[in-house]
Formats: structure tokens, sequence, C-alpha cells
């Protein structure tokens, strides 16, 4: 393992180059969607790994989000030597402007329906090992790419302080073995995470009375359903200047690749909106030994994949990783654009899954075709809705040369409608 410090960055632009060399030992495929709990799915993880996406029915992550806006984003960037599982093809139109930006083929989708798919990949030999964002309960242990349990550690927010690095002082608790009302909690403000939170949920940020019993609340409906078992009690970090997810590649023989840094943007509440990267200043040394200890303990566990782990840097220059995603991150396609946006003289760019935009999939091509040819706004997802009027939903990304200019294309994408 390179515990030198002397990290390259990737030189590709896809997923598939990044696993290209760890997956010639059998036939892979990618699995674009995440797992869920949802009432709706075919293939609910309500077993053994348990995951936390939505207290109710009515909050879980939507169909239209998990396997088809989420599941295009990756597919978008995950080039021709890799194949990608979907359960619902992303529309011709979008296929027809990832292949003239991207300059992939695409000719590698594997369209499942989600009523059969697991049980389809299970049976069919065609593919010996999968890579997931998580895993499946109804997937076989031996057709993960990586090790199911090994996978779930990995991914629990518990796992964090045994990862070498500087994090917030937490505690945890086995709600199987102590109610909440016997926990013993710190002096606000502090956190609350579940265990396997999806997208933000699960994480709950304590400064009063009120936002405990909401919390309580939740957290008892999740006992409820049985499908909560462990939280997290942490330490709130205070006087944060910055919030950085830091990505890399680690392979089967413990080599590290840096993917990029970005600056995360997220809600007050905690909830993840996107990210900006600069490509020339993105300076990752600060991070090394992070990357390196991370690393070392994934490579020891039986990890290979990509890792995104979640900084935050207060006042005096302290870092504090908060989170650490064993996974493809929400803002890894933004970060895999670096060389072809460097290419063309753009050396910043800012992503986001919050755009929205009136009128259809065709109109919206048609009303941004200046900037998506002169690459300042590129189409990583959009999903065409109807909910009493069309519009279309959009995974995006604004690049331009400095920040100003992001700004100054955000103007003018909003007089043309698009919105955040």
């Amino acid at each position: 393992m390179n515990l030198q410090h002397d990290f390259d960055y990737f030189q590709g632009n896809s997923f598939s180059e990044l696993y290209a060399r760890d997956a010639e030992d059998a036939s892979y495929a990618f699995i674009l969607n995440y797992a869920t709990t949802a009432g709706w799915a075919a293939y609910p993880n309500n077993k053994k790994y348990l995951i936390q996406d939505g207290s109710d029915e009515y909050n879980k992550i939507s169909y239209d989000k998990l396997f088809q806006k989420e599941a295009w984003k990756n597919l978008a960037v995950l080039g021709d030597i890799i194949p990608g599982i979907t359960v619902s093809p992303p529309p011709n139109l979008l296929l027809d402007y990832w292949r003239e930006h991207f300059g992939f083929s695409y000719n590698n989708i594997h369209v499942i329906p989600e009523s059969v798919y697991l049980n389809f990949l299970n049976q069919n030999a065609r593919f010996d090992k999968f890579i997931t964002l998580f895993p499946f309960d109804a997937l076989q242990t031996e057709k993960h790419a990586v090790a199911p349990d090994i996978h779930y550690h990995l991914l629990s927010k518990a796992t964090l302080s045994s990862l070498g690095v500087q994090c917030p002082k937490y505690e945890t608790y086995n709600l199987n073995e102590i109610n909440l009302e016997d926990i013993k909690l710190p002096q606000y403000p502090y956190l609350i995470k579940v265990s396997h939170g999806l997208s933000g949920e699960g994480t709950y940020i304590i400064k009063g009375e009120s936002d405990l019993n909401y919390c309580y609340a939740e957290l008892r409906k999740y006992l409820n359903n049985k499908s909560l078992s462990t939280i997290v009690v942490s330490e709130f970090v205070k006087n944060t200047v910055q919030n950085y997810c830091v990505q890399f590649y680690l392979s089967k023989t413990g080599n590290i690749t840096l993917i990029g840094t970005t600056s995360q943007l997220v809600t007050e509440e905690g909830n993840y909106l996107g990210g900006i990267i600069n490509y020339r200043q993105n300076d990752m040394s600060k991070f090394f030994t992070m990357i390196a200890a991370i690393g070392q303990y994934a490579h020891q566990k039986g990890y290979f994949g990509a890792i995104g782990f979640d900084v935050l840097e207060n006042k005096d220059g302290e870092l504090f990783v908060i989170d650490a995603n064993f996974r493809v991150n929400g803002s890894t396609p933004l970060c895999l654009q670096r060389h072809s946006l460097l290419k063309i003289g753009k050396e910043v760019a800012k992503y986001s899954s919050d755009y929205r935009i009136a009128g259809t999939l065709e109109s919206t091509f048609k009303t941004l075709k200046p900037e998506l040819e002169n690459s300042e706004f590129i189409i990583l997802s959009a999903q065409e809705l109807n909910k009493g009027s069309d519009y279309t939903d959009i995974y995006g990304i604004i690049a331009a040369n400095t920040i100003q200019e992001i700004q100054s294309i955000e103007q003018k994408l909003h007089k043309k409608g698009l919105l955040i």
C-alpha cells in the first residue's frame, strides 16, 4: 500500500476507468441504484442490511429519484468498459446528449424490470460480481464485489472512530439494549445520527428540546418499523469555515488514486445540495494523512472502490472527519470532469441535484441549447415529470473560469427559467 503519500490524480473521466484494473479477474457490472425500504420496492432492505431512508412511507426516497435521476447521474459517467444495471432506461433525448457531450457509446446498459432485477442477477451467469453503492439483502453474498458484511460495517456511522482520523467525540448506542430515555445526552448543541442514513436522512442537529422531541419521534418510527438498531450521539463541531468532501479510489492492492475534493453546499439542517470544485487549485495534500489512514483501514478490511469522506474545518484550521462513504459519492461525477473541462479552459465547476425548469425534456434542451453546447451547463440527469404541469428535474454542472463567472451563468440560466 502506498503510504508515502505520493498519491497521483486519476487521469480518466469515467467509473469504468476507475474500476477497470480491479475488474479484470471476473465479469463485473455496476448496479446504479441504491437500496431502499420503500413499500413499492420488490426487493426492500428490511432483513439484514438495514437502511434508514425515511421513517414513514410518505417521506421515503421516491422511485423517480432512486431508480431514475440518481441512477442516471452515475450512468452518465459510467463509461463503456463496465456494464451498468438499471431498472429504468434514460430517455433517448438524454442518451443522445450524453453521447455528444461525454463521448461514450452507452451500449453497455442492461435494463431489467424492478420487479425481478435482483433475482435475475442472482441467476444470470453473465455477471460474476456487482459493484454496489450499498449491500442488498436480496443479492447473493458472493455476487457482491465487496463482501456485504464488510461493506455494511464500513458504511456505518459507528465505524468513524475506528478509521484512525480526527473526528468529533461520540458515543454509540444499541437501541436493542438501551431505551432512548436512558441515554445520557450532552449539552446543546449536538447531533444524533442513525447508523445507515441515506442522503442525509437520519441526521438530527439538536439545538433545543423541540429538536430532541422531533428526533425521538422519528427514531421511534424507525424502531417500530424494525429498521434501526444503532445510533450515534456526536459532538457538534463549532466555528466551521469549510465543509469538504474528499474523494479517492482504493485498489484491491491498496494503492490510492486521488479523485478530487469539493466544497460542499448544505442546508442549515445539514441536507446535501451539491458541491463546488476548482480543478487547478484542488490541492489535496492537507488531507493526505487522513486519506492514507482511511485507505489503510479499508484495505485491511478487504474493501476496494471509491471512497469519499466529509471534513469540517474550523476557524483554527483543525480538520474533523464527520462522515465516510465507502462508495461512489454524490459529487464524484463532478470530480470526474476535471480533465475534460480543463482542456477547454474551465477551471471551476458547481454541481447541484436541485435544478428544475418548467416544460418538457425536449423544451429544456432547446431552451438551454447555447449553454449546453459551450459546456457552461452540463446535464448529468434529467427527468420530465407532470404534477399538474410539465417540469423537468435536473442534476447538473455549471462550469466556468472563475466563481464570479459561475454566478453570472447562474443568473443567465435563472432568466431562462432554471430554478434551484
